[in-house]
């Protein structure tokens, strides 16, 4: 059994995340985590397009019967690295950026707070 999670922001387009992730899956043991991590100093669901996204990912949730969790937290990297813990996960799926810089720091730091056993893949904008 493979636990996958799958880091996403409010952004509609991480359905290309979720399905990749979901292609992952090699039998029905295997679990789908969508998570999604805010800063805290960050309105959430403060307008109706954050609520149009929440709602969109719970959706896209139920149909790949996969489950949710949204939090907020001052650090992002540590939080999605506990979550990786406690969820048992094996493989984490974060979608790339144009923001090279920032990507790489962000991606490099979490790859460094994870199990070395944990695959991290970044899929391709």
């Amino acid at each position: 059994m493979k636990n996958i999670m799958v880091c996403v922001t409010k952004q509609k387009t991480c359905e290309r995340l979720i399905s990749y992730g979901e292609q992952l899956k090699s039998s029905d043991e295997d679990s789908l985590l969508i998570i999604h991590v805010s800063k805290s100093d960050e309105k959430f669901l403060g307008n109706s397009k954050e609520s149009d996204a929440l709602k969109y990912l719970y959706n896209i949730a139920m149909e790949r019967g996969a489950n949710l969790i949204v939090l907020k937290s001052d650090n992002v990297k540590d939080t999605l690295a506990r979550q990786v813990e406690e969820n048992n996960i094996h493989k984490i799926i974060v979608g790339a950026s144009d923001k090279k810089q920032i990507e790489g720091n962000f991606i490099k730091e979490l790859k460094d707070n994870l199990a070395e056993e944990v695959e991290l893949i970044v899929v391709p904008a």
